[in-house]
């Protein structure tokens, strides 16, 4: 078995751990879960991770105690976030585990980082590439020949069309569309329920139909 710790007891970190036992029970990945660390956990997210019968182990500094071959999974929703941890975490050599639900699809002839997440229901097609750390939440679509630089997070029921780039640090809003062969720039937000008909620049917050 290989051990397998999850970064944030937050919602999401707690969603990925779902995902992560359906993995096993599936007969994927035999990961073994220690636990959970977060630097300043809540009160009510450390009661909710007890009762999920998973440890709570204290903070990121914990990692240099992990014992050998353990992989570790980032459960932070917001992508310029989840990049800022994986920058302290990378300082303790601990390679990234990517999990894919048994519910998700992943077609043929793409590539994935590590660190990448795929919620139940998302559906990736054909010749797409994803970088590190990239999530794709609950029954995402993404289309063919597309690119998602890492720490791409697409919430859930958004559509990326095919022959779209997303670079590093774009957040796709739930319900959003984003349409064909359009680029998105680095750590700009597409709204919930916008409709992006034109490229979108660099740091740049879009929203509505269509989506401005």
């Amino acid at each position: 078995m290989t051990p397998l710790l999850i970064v944030g007891c937050g919602g999401h970190g707690r969603e990925l751990l779902t995902i992560a036992r359906a993995v096993v029970s599936a007969g994927g990945p035999d990961w073994h879960l220690i636990g959970f660390v977060d630097d300043h956990p809540s009160e009510e997210n450390l009661k909710r991770v007890q009762r999920l019968d998973v440890p709570y182990l204290g903070g990121v500094a914990w990692l240099r105690e992990a014992p050998p071959q353990t992989h570790h999974v980032i459960g932070i929703g917001d992508p310029r976030i989840r990049r800022a941890v994986a920058a302290r975490v990378d300082a303790y050599d601990l390679p990234a585990a990517s999990l894919v639900h048994p519910d998700a699809t992943i077609g043929p002839d793409n590539r994935y980082g590590p660190g990448f997440v795929a919620f139940a229901g998302a559906r990736v097609t054909t010749n797409v590439t994803i970088g590190r750390h990239v999530h794709l939440n609950q029954n995402v679509t993404v289309g063919h020949d597309s690119t998602l630089g890492d720490f791409v997070s697409v919430n859930p029921l958004a559509a990326v069309s095919g022959d779209c780039h997303l670079s590093e640090g774009t957040l796709v809003g739930t319900n959003a569309a984003v349409l064909q062969g359009l680029r998105v720039g680095r750590d700009s937000t597409v709204g919930a329920g916008a409709c992006v008909v034109r490229d979108v620049g660099e740091r740049t917050v879009v929203k509505g139909v269509p989506a401005r």
